[in-house]
This record gives C-alpha cells, sequence and structure tokens, in this order.
C-alpha cells in the first residue's frame, strides 16, 4: 500500500490554517465581544443573594439524601436486616441536617 505524501501534505496545511482562523476569531470574542458587568449599589445584598442561592442547593441535596434515606429504611425493613436499617437511619438523619443546614446555622449564631 502506497502513501501518497502530496496528500498528507495538503491535509497538514489545511489544517494549520483552519487552526489559524479558529484562533483568530476566538481571539476576536474574546477581546472585542467581553462586556463589562457591574455590581449592584449595595453588596450586602449581593453577598445575601449568593448564600441563599448556595442554601438552596444545599437544601436540595439535603431533600435528596432524605429521600434516599427513606428508601433505604423502607427496604431494611422489608430484608430484616438491621444493618441496612442502621444505615438508612443514619442516611435519614443526615438528610434532615443538611435540609435544614441554614436554620440550625441561624440557631447556633
Amino acid at each position: 500500500m502506497k502513501i501518497n505524501h502530496r496528500n498528507t501534505e495538503l491535509t497538514k496545511k489545511k489544517l494549520i490554517k483552519g487552526f489559524r482562523l479558529y484562533a483568530a476569531i476566538v481571539l476576536c470574542f474574546a477581546l472585542f465581544g467581553s462586556v463589562t458587568a457591574f455590581a449592584a449599589g449595595d453588596p450586602l445584598s449581593t453577598i445575601n443573594n449568593l448564600s441563599t442561592f448556595i442554601f438552596g442547593l444545599i437544601r436540595a441535596v439535603g431533600l435528596i439524601v432524605l429521600g434516599w434515606g427513606i428508601v433505604q429504611v423502607g427496604l431494611s425493613f422489608q430484608s430484616h436486616d438491621p444493618s441496612q436499617r442502621s444505615n438508612g437511619f443514619l442516611t435519614l438523619a443526615g438528610g434532615v441536617v443538611i435540609t435544614f443546614a441554614k436554620e440550625i446555622l441561624d440557631l447556633i449564631i
């Protein structure tokens, strides 16, 4: 089987030319397509909004863990497995703590 070196050279040249075009387009968007973002008037409200968002995500994860703990406890009662039951109750308790993390922190502070 013969390899045509002329075709491979043309392919390399096309790849280099294509990469240069791609790099030029990315550079143009990076330099001229950027928009300046200004902060809100009150930085404390921005921090509070971010805190609310993060605690909302933590609450969602806590609800998922809580649901998984309920499923594990239910399966442990069905299979009469004490170790699975204890793991289910620990997962259930962890889900409750994660779900109510913001309230627990507010009580501590």
